[in-house]
């Protein structure tokens, strides 16, 4: 398996230009894309030289991207880095990126599949599982939840519903 330090984790992706010298508006995974100075897409590396609040999202400037044509080229474009360059966590907190991929199995050591996708709608994190016969389930991330079935473990107590 590759090493989780060397996952690229997609930060924002390119919803459309903004204006006519290359800005681009992006959806934004992160609360300070300015950290990083430096974002891989596509193979290539992009400079991120300014972000700003914009209409659903932010509005950026790379300087890769001088001007609207080149910025609506990269409409769908997906920015990431290195999960390394993420910030520390503190204890109970996790990425979503970590968790892609980790077997589950329930309190009494049943395999129940592999976690597929992490949603966030806001009142808490909700974990996808596939099954190995590919049915699909979702569990909320939630300390303390009662009543939804077995307890799930996912990779050493990331998750215990």
């Amino acid at each position: 398996m590759t090493d989780p330090a060397e996952k690229l984790v997609v930060l924002a992706a390119v919803i459309g230009a903004h204006g006519i010298t290359g800005e681009v508006r992006l959806k934004l995974f992160t609360d300070d894309l300015a950290r990083y100075p430096s974002l891989v897409a596509g193979g290539r590396t992009f400079t991120l030289k300014s972000v700003r609040p914009g209409p659903n999202g932010a509005v950026a400037r790379f300087a890769e991207v001088a001007d609207r044509n080149a910025a609506e080229a990269l409409r769908g474009t997906q920015f990431a880095v290195p999960r390394a360059s993420l910030p520390d966590l503190g204890d109970d907190e996790y990425y979503h990126a970590d968790l892609i991929g980790e077997a589950c199995h329930s309190t009494t050591g049943e395999a129940l599949g592999r976690v597929i996708d992490v949603m966030d709608y806001g009142a808490g994190d909700l974990i996808e599982i596939e099954r190995p016969d590919g049915r699909r389930f979702l569990v909320p991330v939630k300390a303390g939840v009662e009543d939804l079935g077995p307890p799930i473990r996912v990779h050493q107590e990331f998750v215990e519903a």
